[in-house]
């Protein structure tokens, strides 16, 4: 059973900038642009941390010139975080809303990133559009953790 996203209590605690990259020479503007994008995700079962990267290359007749890849990090409160594990199999299932949800903060917070680092230059003109990230993710996320002594 679904928890409902709004139940799942939790705290942004970390923005990283994984990769930011201009590549002049790859840049035709007069050439085909695509944006190329991609999700993932991870979990940390001592922090009680469910982590959401993203990635996002722009590119010109196929060659990339404008790369960035940002995470937000959020943590878990501690009884939603017990009502998604399963104890037994040690296994953390995180309900594709709040999955979607937590992607949408990170994706906006990829925007802004890729804003302030071309502010100023004329790659500032590459946005990223608003994504429908429930037409990505299509499922719930599950993460298995190693059983450990604590």
């Amino acid at each position: 059973m679904e928890t409902p996203t709004k139940s799942i209590g939790f705290s942004l605690k970390k923005v990283s900038t994984e990769q930011f990259a201009i590549i002049e020479e790859g840049f035709n503007d007069k050439g085909k642009i695509r944006l190329n994008t991609s999700l993932r995700y991870a979990a940390d079962d001592i922090q009680k941390y469910v982590a959401v990267f993203t990635s996002f290359i722009f590119d010109s007749d196929s060659k990339p010139f404008l790369i960035v890849e940002a995470s937000c990090h959020f943590q878990i409160k501690d009884s939603a975080w017990v009502e998604m594990l399963n104890s037994e199999t040690n296994t953390l299932v995180v309900p594709k809303g709040f999955l979607g949800h937590l992607a949408m903060l990170t994706v906006g917070t990829s925007r802004g990133i890729l804003h302030a680092k071309t502010e100023g230059t004329c790659f500032n003109k590459y946005v990223l559009p608003t994504i429908n990230v429930t037409e990505i993710i299509k499922e719930d996320a599950t993460f298995s953790f190693n059983k450990s002594e604590k």
